[in-house]
């Protein structure tokens, strides 16, 4: 009988000591979540774009400007531990036609504040509405997480384009999966749901993947393709690419250029 309550009290013990590191994990999970969604670059000094300042509410963002003098624009919008100007020199080449600005989100590469989604969003259309006064036409890039940024973007401004490269449905539905044995949708603040924006999109799309995403799975961008206007997207997979090699693919930048051309 001993024995028994003996090896009751261990089970419970045990239970309880994983029930405390559970909390414990969670906790550490939700205090820090996004210090794991975005990784800030610092500030480069790079030639070959000029350095824009553009203010928010509450913030200024650095934004590099490529300028060729076209009425056209592409508005670009990068990973979460992307700098932004390791596109100066070959958006260069590949946009002569078109404007290109390059934002550094909040926190980034000379940005003032700190990230989150609702700012980051907010700081997307200030950006969009600063450089349409100087253009006819703005398209839009966005790139892992800036493919969540695009799509709002699309979704509640006057677009020619967009390209989506290695996009989610959501930030949450990939959290989800990643961290299956946390209860991730009562924990997230920055979901970036892109699928429940998509059908406001009526544009032409074309969606980038790399064949070897180890980042975000195929299925998260297949699903946010359903949402896509079904005559307005085109697919394209960048063979012998992972979810960070792709933007040194040949084939990536002419999928770019042939798309965005004017």
């Amino acid at each position: 009988m001993e024995r028994r309550t003996s090896v009751k009290r261990t089970i419970v013990s045990v239970v309880a000591i994983v029930a405390v590191v559970y909390a414990a994990v969670c906790g550490g999970l939700y205090v820090g979540q996004r210090s794991l969604l975005y990784f800030p670059t610092p500030e480069s000094h790079a030639t070959g774009a000029n350095a824009l300042r553009v203010e928010t509410a509450d913030a200024t963002l650095k934004v590099w400007h490529i300028a060729h003098g076209s009425d056209h624009a592409i508005l670009y919008f990068g990973g979460n531990a992307e700098d932004v100007a390791w596109n100066i020199e070959p958006f260069t080449a590949l946009f002569p036609e078109s404007d290109v600005y390059l934002v550094n989100y909040r926190g980034y590469g000379g940005s003032s504040g700190s990230p989150s989604e609702a700012a980051l969003l907010q700081d997307a259309e200030a950006v969009y509405d600063a450089i349409r006064t100087n253009h006819s036409a703005v398209s839009v890039i966005g790139r892992s997480l800036g493919s969540g940024v695009a799509v709002h973007v699309a979704s509640v401004r006057d677009i020619r384009r967009i390209v989506l490269v290695t996009p989610y449905d959501s930030v949450m539905n990939v959290a989800k999966e990643q961290y299956a044995i946390f209860p991730v949708a009562l924990m997230l603040k920055d979901t970036f749901d892109s699928y429940s924006k998509a059908d406001a999109i009526d544009v032409p799309t074309l969606v980038l993947l790399a064949e070897r995403d180890r980042v975000i799975p195929h299925r998260h961008s297949a699903r946010l393709v359903t949402a896509l206007s079904a005559e307005r997207v085109r697919v394209q997979t960048i063979q012998g690419t992972n979810h960070d090699s792709i933007a040194d693919s040949g084939a990536y930048r002419q999928a770019l250029r042939d798309f965005l051309r004017i």
